[in-house]
């Protein structure tokens, strides 16, 4: 196998380890950056290789962030008595784009799957008690989906956060079952946002 061959083939198999991108699809992006973007294709690496170099998460919320600690956990107008927790920092982006929360973030980066050996350490649960139960926050809105996964997710930190004494609530059920919250539209977030119980 030649070189070339195999510099092609990497190509290809790091595209299609992006989400919803099969070997069809792969191979067509790898193809039209070689041979019709090549400037493109050097921005796309410099801009890849730049976000790995400097984007690391927050010390406080987890979120991706090129400080120590993100802008919104600085950010001295939000209600710190509210804390979200999100599956990922796609879902607080959504949360975010609402415009209808004004509280503090925690994002799990990830969810439980025991069929997968997920369990509650790899999604950050101690820093979230920890972060939870620091004397400033009094209500936590659970927002992870309504998958499968997600709602295991949330009843497990929901029995965990009740019994350190915080209010808990959950994301109304506006949000469509088995759906992931970058997914869906802003004004239905809004409103299970609002509707929260």
């Amino acid at each position: 196998m030649s070189k070339d061959h195999s510099a092609l083939d990497e190509l290809i198999g790091a595209l299609r380890g992006l989400p919803g991108v099969g070997a069809k699809s792969a191979q067509r992006m790898a193809f039209h950056l070689l041979q019709h973007d090549r400037v493109g294709a050097g921005r796309l690496a410099l801009a890849l290789t730049g976000a790995l170099q400097r984007i690391g998460r927050c010390e406080r919320c987890r979120t991706f962030t090129e400080q120590q600690v993100c802008d919104t956990c600085v950010d001295a107008t939000r209600d710190a008595r509210l804390l979200c927790v999100v599956e990922m920092p796609a879902d607080q982006a959504a949360l975010e784009r609402t415009g209808g929360y004004r509280g503090l973030y925690f994002v799990l980066m990830g969810r439980m799957s025991p069929l997968d050996g997920i369990g509650p350490d790899a999604i950050g649960l101690p820093a979230l008690l920890q972060r939870a139960t620091d004397g400033t926050v009094e209500e936590v809105i659970i927002a992870t989906g309504f998958s499968a996964e997600g709602e295991v997710t949330a009843h497990a930190l929901a029995e965990l956060l009740r019994a350190r004494g915080l209010k808990v609530t959950r994301l109304a059920r506006g949000v469509p079952a088995g759906s992931d919250l970058e997914y869906v539209d802003l004004s239905t977030i809004a409103h299970a946002l609002a509707d929260r119980r």
